[in-house]
């Protein structure tokens, strides 16, 4: 599914406050606020909205240490494996298969150093992982949540 111009800013609005209110978006977008909610139900219907959240500082929430960990995995380890080991996992934040050496990146949240640490050490212990190369974020120092089309 593609989005048309218009169908592209309201999103990008619900991206930037998702509590915007459909008068708010319609005022900016020159449609009223039932036309703006009609949209975005259709948005929601086709699967292009999967939903709304509220972005919190993972520090407000104890999670002070972050890190990403580089797996490496044996061979016929499937991304579902790999997804459903991870998934256990309350620490990963994200998971991704990648291109290179790495089978899969992971992004960790923890309370501390050591924290972090036992993490790692049991992703290592999964039975389909290898090896495993972690760094440690020091400063993150630009966080984007894109919202409309590349390029």
């Amino acid at each position: 599914m593609t989005l048309n111009d218009l169908d592209e800013r309201i999103v990008h609005l619900l991206s930037q406050d998702a509590r915007r209110s459909y008068a708010d978006i319609g005022a900016e977008v020159g449609l009223s606020a039932p036309a703006v909610k009609r949209r975005v139900d259709r948005l929601r219907d086709q699967g292009a909205i999967t939903g709304f959240t509220v972005r919190v500082d993972p520090a407000a929430l104890g999670w002070r240490t972050e890190g990403y960990i580089e797996m490496y995995c044996r061979s016929k380890t499937g991304p579902d494996d790999i997804r459903r080991a991870l998934a256990r996992y309350p620490e990963v934040a994200s998971a991704s298969t990648v291109t290179g050496e790495a089978d899969a990146v992971v992004q960790v949240f923890a309370s501390d150093m050591r924290h972090f640490e036992q993490v790692l050490e049991r992703i290592a212990g999964e039975p389909f992982v290898e090896r495993t190369k972690s760094v440690l974020v020091l400063s993150p120092l630009l966080r984007r949540y894109p919202a409309g089309a590349p390029g």
